[in-house]
């Protein structure tokens, strides 16, 4: 060899450096298990919390898209010293604004419903009797599970339409059966699925205007007038509906949007999905904690290994980027560990709420992404501390 050349260390190459990393990794099963799965948990914990919040919200929104957010309602303002019953041709008036596309209403009975004649009046049933226009169907957008909405006929004989609730409550599986409704048997002709929009719906035995105050003397004041707008004039709508529906006592009249409660749940869910979140990235951060922990007994254990190396001519840098690898590589498999459970979980809630399962990209790629982070962080300081080893020092102790 020449004076003028000097001896070059040899470089690691990637496929050098994975093995290297699988070799260390293998040398200690269990404790690597045991650092891949906290880092896992905490990936599949925030992955599923997106993954399931996203999932809910895409249905909330495909809710909203198919109810419309076009339904207000208006009822009698409690809160009021001025708050009267609705006047009997409240629906009338709402149906001459101009951009009411259809309104409807229910009524308030004084009535329990029972499955049987013999029940003492004195037991409540927990079901609310409404009488119901023909129109609040199309109205409502509700929809009738089992059996028919009123028709002409049936509004003014004695059936009854029963909410989801209300069918559970009562026992009730199909139509046909006849319930003991203030003092009258009723026969019930539909079963509705649930209401989101109008939930007080879902608990109510419901019957026809007409038989309303035929059979069970209802004096026609409307308990809540529904109404759907065009989309462009809802707030001008809302603005004036209190002196069209009661010119008398505006004041009294209380008018709001459904959807904006399921909105309002929504702003909820988020918020408690970030907290959820943050949960996740302290279960993260502990799974980090723990892959530091392995680097660094690794460290200690393989003192003689980095040693021997050194002093066959392994630089710093060598040392270094192998303890750094295996670290990478250990998060990685929690990362990947950690994503599949993740999206399996919200698969396995979502397929169980029946919703479509809906996870973000950048959710996946963050999981991943914080896993190699927390990885990479958590081996730096083992890496430099093996790297720091002198031959000497290493072999000797």
């Amino acid at each position: 060899m020449s004076a003028d050349q000097t001896l070059r260390p040899g470089r690691l190459s990637p496929a050098d450096l994975g093995r290297l990393g699988v070799f260390g990794l293998r040398s200690r099963p269990l404790r690597v298990f045991l650092s891949a799965l906290g880092i896992a948990i905490g990936v599949a914990a925030m992955l599923s919390v997106v993954g399931v919040t996203t999932s809910s919200r895409a249905e909330l929104d495909r809710t909203l898209q198919r109810l419309g957010t076009n339904l207000l309602t208006v009822v009698p303002d409690a809160s009021t010293g001025d708050s009267v019953p609705l006047p009997v041709d409240a629906v009338g008036m709402v149906r001459r604004v101009a951009p009411v596309e259809s309104a409807s209403a229910i009524g308030k009975v004084v009535a329990s419903v029972y499955r049987s004649d013999h029940v003492s009046p004195a037991e409540t049933s927990s079901v609310d009797v409404l009488a119901a226009e023909s129109g609040l169907l199309t109205t409502a957008g509700a929809v009738v599970a089992r059996g028919s909405w009123f028709t002409a006929a049936t509004a003014s004989y004695p059936a009854v339409v029963l909410g989801a609730t209300a069918a559970q409550r009562l026992d009730v599986p199909g139509i046909g059966l006849r319930l003991w409704l203030g003092g009258q048997w009723f026969v019930v002709v539909g079963i509705l699925d649930p209401a989101p929009l109008i939930p007080e719906l879902d608990s109510a035995a419901l019957v026809g205007w007409a038989a309303a105050g035929t059979y069970l003397r209802f004096d026609g004041h409307p308990s809540a007038v529904y109404l759907r707008v065009a989309e462009s004039q809802v707030g001008a709508v809302r603005a004036i509906l209190g002196r069209t529906v009661d010119p008398e006592s505006p004041n009294g009249i209380r008018v709001s949007r459904p959807s904006d409660a399921l909105a309002a749940k929504q702003a909820t869910d988020a918020t408690l999905s970030g907290t959820l979140l943050g949960l996740g990235l302290v279960a993260l951060l502990v799974g980090g904690v723990g892959v530091a922990n392995t680097m660094v007994i690794s460290v200690l254990e393989r003192r003689g290994e980095i040693g021997l190396r050194r002093a066959l001519g392994a630089t710093r840098g060598h040392v270094r980027t192998q303890f750094l690898t295996e670290s990478l590589l250990l998060s990685t498999l929690g990362g990947a560990a950690g994503t599949l459970l993740g999206l399996a979980v919200t698969a396995l809630y979502a397929r169980t709420q029946q919703w479509a399962v809906v996870v973000p990209a950048w959710a996946t790629a963050g999981g991943l992404g914080a896993a190699l982070l927390i990885g990479a962080l958590a081996g730096l300081y083992p890496a430099v501390r093996a790297s720091r080893l002198s031959p000497t020092e290493a072999l000797g102790g």
